[in-house]
């Protein structure tokens, strides 16, 4: 069964708000940053420190 990355997201995302119940804000700071890093001139340096 092949699931899109974006659906499997929102489901982890989901079931993490719900069980973990964060702050909205943090939730958005998380989520702005991480768009953000992945434009960012540090994207090809994260990059290469994940795989």
């Amino acid at each position: 069964m092949d699931v899109p990355l974006w659906l499997a997201l929102i489901a982890v995302g989901g079931l993490g708000i719900k069980l973990i119940r964060p702050p909205w804000w943090l939730v958005a700071v998380l989520l702005l940053g991480g768009y953000l890093l992945a434009d960012s001139l540090l994207a090809p340096v994260i990059d290469t420190t994940i795989k």
